[in-house]
């Protein structure tokens, strides 16, 4: 994986991918899908060019079913509003976990991508666990799973708990001290660490308090797209195409079983 600083400004940036062209059976439809390419190694800004985890696999998915798009990188509430009104875009896809509160609001693709929450502290901190956080000051992604989970340990009003429109952010309270620990995607994280072994950062995994999640294509309510997508996913993991793009930004086999065993 190429080594990329997190301190990235994501310009706002219309990209028409490479294996896109060709046109869907039902007149030639290019679908148009929103990200927040600021969340190294899922999807992130390499000076003009949009790339992650995500981005590969959303061009291995469309390939497969045939569809013509282009994907545009918004932040990530412009992404969740527009998604919702479907007028601008038709989908979203940006590490968004499937949660019962957004099926309320949105559909989903199937699940294709597993992940959970990880801590993030400076090295010697006396932090080890979630509920450990509760009187820290702690930084997170707004309107994420991260700051979900977090609301409920330390309180939906608490003043130290810190909600910030990006990951980059989070991390930069962190590294200037201005908060305790980050919560973020264990990707996320672990990316971070890797890319600043110097900063003596340590990671911290809570299983009781942060469950495994699961992230799917976010589409508004009642989209066609669906019944174009969940078989081309399904295919993707299926054939090995999902496995590569796994281990080119990951070095590992993925556990497509039970991916697969996800509704």
């Amino acid at each position: 994986m190429k080594k990329l600083s997190f301190f990235v400004v994501a310009a706002a940036l219309v990209i028409g991918l490479t294996g896109c062209g060709a046109k869907d059976s039902a007149g030639g439809t290019k679908y148009k899908f929103a990200t927040d390419a600021a969340y190294a190694p899922m999807e992130y800004m390499d000076k003009d060019k949009m790339t992650g985890f995500d981005i590969d696999f959303l061009a291995e998915v469309m390939k497969e079913a045939g569809l013509s798009y282009e994907i545009t990188n918004t932040g990530w509430d412009t992404m969740l509003t527009s998604v919702q009104q479907g007028k601008e875009f038709h989908a979203g896809i940006s590490s968004v976990s499937i949660t019962d509160e957004r099926k309320q609001t949105y559909d989903y693709s199937i699940p294709y991508f597993e992940s959970t929450n990880m801590i993030l502290v400076k090295e010697g901190s006396p932090i080890k666990s979630a509920t450990d956080l509760k009187d820290k000051k702690v930084a997170v992604q707004i309107s994420t799973t991260a700051d979900t989970l977090m609301s409920k340990i330390m309180g939906e009003t608490n003043k130290n708990l810190k909600r910030l429109d990006n990951n980059t952010l989070a991390l930069m309270e962190l590294e200037n001290s201005g908060v305790d620990a980050v919560v973020a995607d264990i990707a996320i994280v672990r990316e971070y660490v890797k890319n600043n072994p110097n900063k003596k950062f340590v990671t911290i995994s809570d299983a009781t308090n942060f469950e495994s999640e699961y992230y799917g294509i976010l589409l508004p309510k009642g989209s066609e797209l669906k019944a174009k997508l969940d078989p081309a996913i399904k295919k993707v993991i299926e054939n090995g195409a999902y496995a590569k793009v796994y281990k080119k930004w990951f070095g590992q086999e993925p556990d497509t079983k039970k991916l697969l065993e996800q509704k």
